[in-house]
């Protein structure tokens, strides 16, 4: 399946990861999964087919193209690699990057985006606090002005990438309290009184490295700093909308992986003298699985194609979230179920696709946040 708005360089960049994925992750995705990381030097691997770059504009090293092709590129990953936490970590640089590419200098772009594009560097972002989640303009890591320098003290946590990460965009209170106070610096690894606290182990995702990090007096460049002093809070709003679409898009592709191994399992399991797929019940799950996949693909696809256009559609965007994280839900949990006590065997995909799923209703901003979102802009 594809989203309308597709062409033929969708199709080909979608053989394009489908290819890279079914040779540089697939055969390995169950091992990584248990080691709880894959190796580095697969971030060269994907960048030299140019599939990193995807999204990104030429100027900084990319490939061109835009959040639909970003989009096409990550179901396909998911989809033939199996390891949805190895695709996650591949794609940290996903919510990383932009906001340098959008709103940093020349320099910045130079140093920190295309190093990450050529593979040669790994990136992430911080934002979410150990004091809070979703609330980012209650954030408390402080940083404050010396000379030419920030002085950064606090905490941050569930950072994706964050142990194996070159640098880390971070936002930080520059100013006092509410958004009108956060400002975006880059702070590199090797700063000293800034360290990994911990590797955090997860439910799901198990393939991609989560840190929590700790700041205690490091001492990051101004020249570190991304766009105006006090300026993140509009930058973090703006990069939420492509992270909740590939979030959403992410969603559509577990769902729709679980589907065909549930699919595929009905077809060959026997019981009662014929397959599952002989019983009407059975049948029914699948074709329910199938619609709920069809309508949360469609409705990330309007989203995609607005934002594309230059519209912000931030209530569209968390409806796209909310009825993919939902849809995704329900799909693997089904899809478990067909399988039966198969289901809750962990060399089973769907099994390892259950537990990934449970994330995204709260990752990128919860379910009911987005229910906010969606509240107050009346949906649109």
């Amino acid at each position: 399946m594809t989203y309308l708005f597709e062409t033929e360089e969708h199709a080909a960049l979608r053989a394009q990861a489908r290819r890279f994925a079914a040779e540089h992750i697939a055969p390995h995705a169950a091992r990584w999964e248990e080691d709880e990381e894959f190796p580095v030097e697969l971030y060269r691997e994907i960048a030299r087919t140019g599939l990193a770059g995807v999204g990104y504009p030429e100027e900084v090293g990319g490939s061109g193209g835009d959040l639909g092709h970003m989009l096409a590129v990550a179901e396909e990953l998911v989809l033939a690699g199996t390891s949805v936490g190895a695709v996650v970590g591949l794609g940290s640089h996903g919510i990383a990057a932009p906001p340098i590419v959008r709103f940093g200098t020349p320099e910045q772009r130079r140093r920190f985006v295309e190093p990450v594009l050529r593979g040669e560097q790994i990136c992430a972002l911080g934002v979410t606090e150990p004091g809070g989640g979703s609330d980012v303009a209650g954030l408390t890591t402080r940083a404050v002005r010396d000379g030419d320098h920030y002085v950064v003290t606090g905490a941050k946590t569930f950072i994706t990438s964050g142990c194996r990460a070159d640098w880390v965009l971070t936002a930080v209170r520059t100013g006092g309290p509410g958004h009108g106070g956060i400002s975006f610096l880059v702070v590199e690894r090797g700063t000293p009184g800034f360290e990994v606290s911990r590797k955090l182990r997860k439910t799901g995702w198990w393939a991609s490295d989560t840190a929590e990090l700790a700041f205690d007096g490091a001492r990051v460049p101004v020249a570190n700093r991304v766009g105006p002093e006090h300026g993140a809070f509009p930058m973090i709003m703006s990069n939420f909308a492509g992270e909740r679409l590939m979030l959403a898009g992410q969603c559509v592709a577990i769902a729709e992986l679980a589907y065909r191994e549930a699919r595929r399992y009905a077809r060959e399991r026997v019981a009662f003298g014929k397959p599952l797929a002989g019983f009407q019940v059975i049948r029914h799950k699948l074709a329910d699985m199938a619609t709920r996949i069809a309508a949360a693909r469609a409705l990330t696809g309007e989203a995609a194609v607005r934002v594309n256009r230059g519209a912000p559609a931030p209530g569209l965007c968390a409806m796209a979230k909310n009825a993919a994280t939902d849809m995704c839900s329900a799909v693997v949990d089904e899809a478990v179920q067909i399988h039966g006590g198969m289901g809750y065997m962990r060399d089973v995909v769907v099994e390892r696709l259950f537990r990934d799923a449970r994330l995204y209703p709260i990752g990128g901003g919860t379910r009911e946040i987005m229910n906010e979102i969606i509240s107050k802009t009346e949906g649109y």
